[in-house]
C-alpha cells in the first residue's frame, strides 16, 4: 500500500527552552526566520506525502495560524507590492498537502501520542516525523524511509551513528545482521539504555516508518521509561511478530531538541541564506580572532602571575 499519511507529533511542553515556550510553541521557534515545524513539514511535502495529521497540546493555536492563511496580512503585501514576502507568506500555507490536527489531552509520551493518530491513519502505513530533528540530503530521509518500504512493506526506523557517550539519550538499535549498504535487521530496540549497556552506537533519530498494527500493540503498552508510554518499546514489541528493519541515514541532521543544537542550526542554516550568509561568516571569522586573541592574553597573563 501506498505511503501517503504523515504524523508530526507536536504536544511537548518545550521545557527546555523556557521561558521563550511559556506561550509560543517550541515547533514556532525560527531557524533564522522559518518555524523549526514548516522544515518538517516541507520534508513531508517533498516526499509526497498528501495528509500530515499534526498531534499538538495546550498553547499551540500558533502552530494553526501559521499554515493557515492571512487575508489581511496578503492583503496588505500585495498592496504595497512586497511580492518576494507575499511569496513566502504563501508558502506556509502548505500547498499540495492537507493538514489535520488533533489534542493530546496529556504529555504521556510519544506512544501515547501516536495512539491519537489511529482513526486518521486507518489500516494504512504511515511516517513518524519528529520536529526536534531537521534532516538534510540530496533525497529526503523521509523519502528513503519509503523508498525502502516499497521493496520491505515492513516498517522502518531511521537510525544515524552518535557518540557512544551519548547514547542514553536515545532509542537504540541492537543489530542483527546487515542486509545492504544502509538496512538493518534489527534484534532489539532499547530506549534510552545506560552508556555500558548500549547494544550499539546506532542511535534512532526523528523519523519513523510504521505499519498499522503499531496501533494494536500501543493500545496494551505498559509505560516505561520515565512513565510514559514510549513509541521504543511497542516498536520492540511489534519486532518479536512482523520485521521491522534499520535504516542508516548519512546525510545531515541538526538536533534543534536543546540549546545548543538549536543555536548550532541557526548558525548553520545562517551560512547558506541569502540574506545574511556573507555577513555571518564574516562576524564568525572576526568573533574567531577576537576570542583566539582574548585566550592568547589570558594565557600570557597566567604566566606572569
Amino acid at each position: 500500500m501506498k505511503v501517503r499519511k504523515a504524523v508530526i507529533p507536536a504536544a511537548g511542553l518545550g521545557t527546555r527552552f523556557l521561558p521563550a515556550t511559556k506561550a509560543l510553541a517550541k515547533e514556532m521557534l525560527p531557524i533564522v526566520d522559518k518555524p523549526t515545524i514548516q522544515f518538517i513539514v516541507e520534508e513531508a511535502r517533498q516526499s509526497g506525502i498528501e495528509d500530515i495529521l499534526i498531534i499538538e497540546g495546550k498553547s499551540k493555536r500558533s502552530i494553526e495560524d501559521h499554515f493557515d492563511s492571512a487575508p489581511g496580512l496578503e492583503q496588505n503585501l500585495a498592496e504595497k507590492g512586497k511580492d518576494k514576502l507575499l511569496d513566502l507568506v504563501n508558502q506556509t500555507t502548505a500547498a499540495g498537502v492537507n493538514i489535520f490536527y488533533i489534542r493530546q489531552p496529556y504529555p504521556n509520551g510519544l506512544g501515547d501520542a501516536i495512539r491519537y493518530a489511529k482513526s486518521f491513519i486507518a489500516d494504512e502505513p504511515f511516517v513518524v516525523m519528529l520536529g526536534d530533528d531537521l534532516m538534510s540530503d540530496k533525497v529526503p530521509l523521509t523519502k528513503q524511509l519509503m523508498n525502502e518500504y516499497d521493496k520491505t512493506h515492513a516498517s522502518i526506523l531511521a537510525v544515524k551513528k552518535v557518540p557512544h557517550d551519548e547514547v542514553s539519550a536515545y532509542g537504540v538499535i541492537d543489530p542483527e545482521s546487515k542486509i545492504d549498504d544502509a538496512l538493518y535487521n534489527v534484534r532489539k530496540f532499547v530506549e534510552k539504555p545506560a552508556v555500558e549497556d548500549a547494544p550499539s552506537d546506532l542511535a534512532i533519530i526523528g523519523r519513523y516508518l510504521l505499519t498499522p498494527e503499531i496501533f494494536d500493540v500501543l493500545a496494551k503498552q505498559k509505560p516505561g521509561k520515565g512513565g510514559e508510554i514510549q513509541l521504543t518499546d511497542a516498536i520492540d514489541t511489534l519486532n518479536q511478530t512482523q520485521r521491522v528493519f534499520a535504516h542508516e541515514f548519512t546525510g545531515e541532521r541538526y538536533d534543534v531538541g536543546n540549546k545548543f543544537g538549536y543555536v548550532k542550526t541557526n548558525v548553520e542554516y545562517g551560512l547558506t541564506h541569502p540574506e545574511i550568509k556573507d555577513e555571518l561568516k564574516d562576524y564568525i571569522l572576526e568573533t574567531a580572532e577576537r576570542l583566539k586573541k582574548a585566550d592568547a592574553e589570558k594565557a600570557e597573563t597566567s604566566k606572569k602571575k
